[in-house]
């Protein structure tokens, strides 16, 4: 089941351009990413890849202010987002979806999809327990937003289902949807696919796009399906062992030397030493 275009659910605002500019990150001494630097085009598809733990995370945990980058810069338009709380950052139009669903399983759709609106709620805890008429108001606006993102993300006749009841594929969407609730101008999806079958990755592949395509947002995304990545991105980074290694178009991605070492080995290191070749026992973990 591909996206539902909703004609109400109106395109994101004017969409800054994200540039990562030279970011380190140390943890113990030991560099998680070492001077990272690219830039993601406002409404494109840009995919970060990499062997495991090349770094991917980590440069998504700073993005989303999980991690504070030991030097470099991020901007997302005229802001800076290190040293910002992941809450703040959600407030100017950065949300991410994660690998690993974290689904409040026992409640439904709807209830999972209004936790995305909480960074866009004015009412507080009283004016909402006394259902004074602003807060009636804007619960009947979050409701109907809700409605629609569940439309648009194919959810539209469960969103009265437990979260838990569904589908994996479908609890992936949850997912997504969660995170379009916030209303942002840079989606972060964290293997969107991850422990999907064919059909299902198919079919994020084709809401992933329809997200780009309705919404106009920009969309930075981790994924180690190539088949994926290389079918809806408009441009490729590409890091190993912390260090960006190469960028480009998918096509000049996949032709690259070193893309090509770093996946699957030449039998030596860059410097001719056999005994490195492969993926090192010793690697860098990723945070």
């Amino acid at each position: 089941m591909s996206a539902q275009p909703v004609a109400d659910l109106t395109p994101a605002p004017e969409v800054p351009t994200l540039v990562v500019d030279g970011v380190s990150v140390t943890f113990a001494g030991i560099k998680a990413l070492s001077d990272v630097s690219f830039t993601v085009a406002p409404g494109s598809i840009h995919a970060l890849i990499g062997p495991n733990g090349a770094g991917k995370s980590t440069c998504f945990n700073v993005l989303s202010g999980i991690y504070r980058a030991t030097s470099g810069a991020v901007r997302f338009g005229e802001h800076n987002l290190i040293g910002l709380r992941p809450h703040r950052i959600a407030r100017l139009g950065v949300a991410r979806a994660f690998q690993n669903i974290a689904l409040s399983k026992g409640q439904t759709v709807a209830e999972n999809l209004m936790l995305g609106r909480h960074a866009l709620t004015h009412s507080g805890f009283v004016s909402s327990g006394l259902r004074l008429p602003s807060a009636v108001r804007e619960g009947r606006l979050h409701g109907a937003r809700i409605q629609e993102i569940a439309e648009f993300v194919g959810l539209g006749k469960k969103l009265r289902s437990p979260a838990g009841l569904l589908s994996y594929g479908d609890q992936k969407r949850v997912e997504v949807g969660r995170a379009l609730a916030c209303e942002p101008r840079l989606l972060l999806l964290d293997e969107p696919v991850a422990g999907m079958n064919a059909e299902e990755s198919s079919h994020m592949a084709s809401l992933i796009a329809e997200v780009r395509q309705e919404l106009g947002i920009s969309i930075l995304l981790v994924e180690h399906d190539m088949g994926l990545v290389m079918g809806i991105s408009d441009r490729v980074t590409v890091l190993d062992f912390g260090r960006l290694i190469a960028e480009g178009t998918p096509a000049q991605v996949q032709d690259d030397p070193n893309v090509v070492r770093a996946y699957l080995g030449t039998g030596e290191d860059e410097d001719g030493d056999p005994s490195q070749a492969g993926r090192p026992a010793a690697k860098e973990r990723e945070r």
